[in-house]
């Protein structure tokens, strides 16, 4: 059987997809007649009849739609190829859209995209800050940083890879653990003021519902689920965070984001060997046969950035 080159590809699918060789003419910018000839040269190429004709429609037959489960897949490949080749020759270039999670996007995301940007100037960036996950391929989006697990009907189209282990600690201003004193274990958190962040919480729940904290031990893994609650809760984890400075009550927060103000002293860090581990920091994308250079060089990027967990060292992003 002679091979399939990339015209006829796009010719098999211009006919499946128009229905009719009048509107594959039209798709592909060309005359009746020329897609009737080239499409009876591709079959008498082939020694196989791709469509069975009838007065009324055209029908793949079984050969044909062998080519059409394959063509796409391969025209998106040479499509690839061919935008890998033009970056390597000049440089990353086009369009990247990202979306990351409100308060990691706007503190380590949007710095690391900077910077980024500024080594590859011919490269344009734009960044959705959200709570909501978005439909990555249906809504143009390259990718997603972000910090939860991932559930969707359409998760198995994705690819993931995590960037950067998370964890999230239990911390209280000075002020508050010196009136109500500390705790010294998972149990007794059920004798404080626990703050509550609403924005990762089942809906549905009554907003006054207590809430779960599970606390892992560092050495023996040990799991400490422990019921939590108190008078104030939020959707808005910056607000929580600013109730815990004020000194009312104790905080579940991400180390990347209360790690600056620990080594500020603004507050404690309560269990120390203690911490919960379900959010770690993930690169989200649509799934592709060839992932563009620029993609692979970003997450390149942010891997290296974040692996090493900056926000240990007690620096903002």
């Amino acid at each position: 059987m002679n091979s399939l080159d990339r015209p006829d590809l796009e010719l098999v699918l211009a006919v499946r997809d128009g229905g009719s060789l009048a509107a594959a003419a039209q798709a592909l910018g060309l005359a009746p007649s020329v897609v009737t000839k080239r499409l009876a040269a591709l079959e008498s190429r082939l020694g196989q009849r791709l469509f069975e004709r009838t007065t009324r429609r055209l029908a793949l037959t079984r050969e044909g739609e062998a080519v059409c489960t394959h063509a796409r897949g391969l025209l998106d490949g040479f499509a690839a190829l061919e935008a890998e080749l033009r970056e390597r020759q000049q440089g990353l270039a086009g369009t990247l859209r990202l979306a990351a999670t409100l308060g990691f996007g706007r503190r380590w995301v949007g710095p690391a995209l900077a910077q980024f940007q500024q080594a590859h100037p011919q490269l344009r960036i734009e960044l959705t800050l959200t709570e909501r996950l978005p439909e990555l391929a249906a809504e143009g989006f390259d990718g997603a940083v972000w910090l939860w697990s991932v559930q969707s009907r359409h998760a198995a189209d994705w690819t993931t890879r995590r960037l950067a282990r998370n964890q999230r600690v239990v911390v209280a201003a000075p002020s508050y653990l010196k009136a109500h004193g500390t705790p010294d274990t998972p149990e007794s958190l059920t004798r404080h003021a626990c703050l509550r962040v609403r924005e990762h919480e089942e809906a549905g729940r009554p907003a006054q519902a207590p809430a779960h904290w599970a606390l892992r031990h560092e050495r023996d893994g040990t799991l400490h689920r422990v019921r939590v609650d108190g008078p104030l809760a939020s959707n808005s984890g910056e607000l929580v965070r600013d109730w815990c400075l004020a000194g009312h009550g104790l905080m579940l927060r991400s180390l990347w984001d209360v790690a600056p103000l620990i080594a500020e002293g603004r507050l404690v860090r309560v269990l120390p060997r203690h911490a919960m581990t379900d959010a770690d920091i993930l690169w989200i994308a649509p799934w592709q046969p060839k992932t563009p250079r620029r993609v692979r060089l970003l997450v390149d990027a942010l891997a290296e950035r974040f692996r090493a967990e900056p926000w240990k060292s007690g620096r903002a992003g």
